[in-house]
């Protein structure tokens, strides 16, 4: 089957998914719950594994195994993109319920942003083929960078599309509901949802230009590229809803991050004279991204413990148990 009819079935799949997303279980604005996003995170991670086996079947081990690969680092790598929603949401006090919606169009946007840039970055390679090499450096630079610098601070309101918005665009006070534009006295004004919207789309581009290039060292297939990319993309706003809450857990998870990150450069850079098979490239990622999970979780319960120790000290020390109150 030609590569375009290829993705254009996959495109009408993505779209009918969302259709039923929006349509159905998500019309009404509603704060998403731990339950709710808990059981849409399963089912997102259960379609695309679903889609992993069609492509054992129909296209062989080897692509299979590439799109796992390559799904695991891109889901791995948008958890850093929920810290950076996390704040934008603050930023602009975007009340919860409507959240989901901002966070549905902006992924809606990401899925044709991401298709441009992986076009391009495959394009890239077919017309000037030693620029795999700056991919593969550009990659062990930026897991360098993410395991050496402090957590970058979120200045929205530098966002340069953002102020450009603003500028041009009569902007409401207030929210409007879940709507991005509506009409006040016969003038068309957008609301502050959009502008929300238009930071969470320009800051997904900018973790494009580290992901893409990172599962592109896995796989040079532009649909095993692509599809790996929308699956772990589709799954984010439900992803969001469950960690949003417990990422200060994950520390070391942006150490695990960096070393994947270092891992597919130099996978990238030694590809002309040693392919890494793509088995051992799922199992090394796979083994750096449980071990920084495990270290995360020991890390966070070794810290309760010594509060808890901290406390129960205390209270000795003052010569009442925690729950007393004190004596008149």
């Amino acid at each position: 089957m030609p590569l375009p009819l290829q993705l254009l079935i996959f495109n009408i799949f993505v779209l009918a998914l969302l259709a039923i997303d929006l349509g159905v279980f998500h019309r009404k604005a509603h704060v998403v719950g731990l339950r709710e996003a808990a059981i849409w995170s399963a089912v997102w991670i259960s379609l695309s594994l679903l889609f992993n086996a069609g492509v054992f079947i129909l296209m062989g081990s080897q692509k299979g195994t590439e799109f796992l690969t390559a799904y695991t680092i891109e889901k791995s790598l948008s958890v850093d993109n929920i810290f950076v929603f996390v704040m934008i949401f603050s930023y602009f006090a975007v009340p919860a319920q409507y959240q989901h919606r901002v966070l549905f169009y902006g992924i809606l946007g990401a899925l044709i942003m991401r298709g441009i840039f992986i076009g391009a970055g495959l394009g890239l390679l077919e017309l000037f083929h030693p620029i795999i090499y700056v991919f593969g450096a550009f990659l062990v630079l930026t897991g360098i960078r993410m395991a050496t610098q402090r957590q970058a601070e979120i200045h929205p309101e530098r966002n340069p599309i953002l102020r450009l918005a603003r500028r041009f665009l009569p902007v409401t006070p207030d929210y409007a509901e879940q709507r991005f534009v509506l009409r006040q006295a016969g003038k068309l004004m957008v609301t502050p949802l959009l502008l929300v919207l238009i930071v969470v789309e320009t800051t997904d581009l900018v973790f494009a230009v580290d992901s893409i290039p990172a599962v592109i060292a896995v796989t040079r297939d532009p649909f095993i590229v692509y599809t790996s990319n929308v699956f772990a993309i589709l799954g984010l706003r439900a992803l969001y809803f469950l960690l949003a809450g417990v990422m200060g857990y994950f520390r070391y998870l942006k150490v695990g991050l960096s070393v994947v990150l270092c891992f597919v450069g130099v996978k990238m850079l030694l590809s002309e004279i040693y392919e890494i098979p793509a088995f051992v490239a799922l199992g090394t990622v796979a083994a750096i991204l449980a071990v920084a999970i495990l270290a995360s979780l020991i890390a966070a319960r070794r810290e309760q413990r010594a509060g808890a120790a901290a406390n129960t000290a205390t209270f000795a020390g003052a010569g009442q148990p925690p729950d007393a109150d004190p004596e008149p």
